[in-house]
């Protein structure tokens, strides 16, 4: 039977393709002008430096530039909230990282749901943090550190940066693994850790590589270990934790760029397309594992189970240790 249409059919047909149309000549077109993407993070961290050397040549590929905007916080608040109030069209982004999926348990009203109101896009890198200690300890290798532990209970001291960091969950992972008795101090900074640790004040330190890389390489610290569940390519001789003596150790951070939902598809497919391409090219990736970074792309379904994982198990360490929500 051939259907018949009446006029109410025809207009509303009319309708979809005006609203369709447009839509969809957007999305092919895209983009047509900047691109602002929204940092947790002030200038000069890792993960700026991470962005910028990412979105420049991602600008040239896409033929529009991006423009980085730091807008620090606590708990990422400020840029997750910045990023919600504009359009969901691609050109207003975010960047999160594995700090992201720390905050959603250390707040009580985090005030954006990472899950929820964001699409993944993609990863631009990871990197592992180095477990060190001062090049004058007794210390040669981590499994000598846990063995001076499990003989002198209470006697050591591990610093971090700032109590929630991923540094210092870090810490309560290790003490959690190992059931060491130490004491986790936590610092402002990195400079006044690293000051703390060659004054003999703490016995261990976890921080990044390129926070720790300087101090390395003119031998005033010792890495004992890196932090991920295989070696890095960042520091390919030295052990992980988990083969130095603590099995199932794994601290992974990682940066990676997120769209508002609602964001159409194809503009979402886009990017992963230019961003796999831009990471994939060797002065990227010598860029970044410069910086001490592994650049490497993960799809959004990749992204968003890393992102759930990690949320699952950073609050259980938080709940272990006790750290109260702020």
């Amino acid at each position: 039977m051939v259907r018949q249409f009446n006029r109410r059919h025809f207009t509303a047909l009319l309708g979809a393709a005006a609203v369709s149309t447009p839509a969809l000549a957007q999305t092919a077109s895209w983009p047509t002008k900047p691109i602002r993407l929204i940092l947790p993070f002030g200038a000069g961290g890792v993960a700026d430096i991470t962005a910028r050397i990412v979105t420049e040549r991602l600008g040239d590929k896409l033929g529009q530039r991006f423009v980085i905007e730091n807008q620090p916080g606590p708990g990422g608040i400020n840029a997750a909230r910045a990023v919600l109030s504009g359009s969901a069209d691609g050109y207003t982004l975010a960047l999160f990282s594995n700090g992201t999926a720390v905050s959603v348990n250390m707040f009580k009203e985090l005030r954006f749901d990472p899950v929820k109101d964001f699409t993944p896009v993609s990863t631009l890198g990871f990197f592992d943090f180095i477990l060190a200690t001062d090049a004058k300890t007794r210390y040669q290798t981590l499994k000598d550190f846990i063995d001076y532990g499990k003989a002198n209970p209470g006697k050591m001291n591990v610093g971090t940066v700032i109590v929630g960091s991923t540094q210092n969950l870090s810490a309560e992972l290790l003490k959690s693994m190992t059931g060491l008795d130490f004491r986790i101090v936590p610092f402002r900074n990195t400079p006044d850790l690293m000051l703390s640790l060659t004054r003999g004040d703490v016995d261990l330190m976890i921080d990044s590589y390129s926070s720790l890389k300087s101090m390395i390489d003119d031998k005033q610290v010792r890495a004992l270990a890196s932090s991920g569940p295989t070696r890095s390519p960042v520091t390919p001789n030295l052990p992980t934790a988990a083969e130095a003596g603590v099995p199932g150790y794994d601290v992974t951070s990682w940066n990676a760029i997120f769209a508002p939902t609602g964001t159409p598809a194809d503009v979402i497919a886009k990017m992963q397309k230019a961003i796999g391409e831009v990471l994939a090219e060797d002065e990227i990736k010598r860029k970044l594992l410069d910086l001490g970074i592994e650049a490497k792309a993960a799809t959004g379904t990749e992204l968003a189970k890393r992102l759930d994982a990690d949320i699952v198990k950073w609050g259980e360490v938080i709940a272990k240790a006790n750290i109260p929500k702020n």
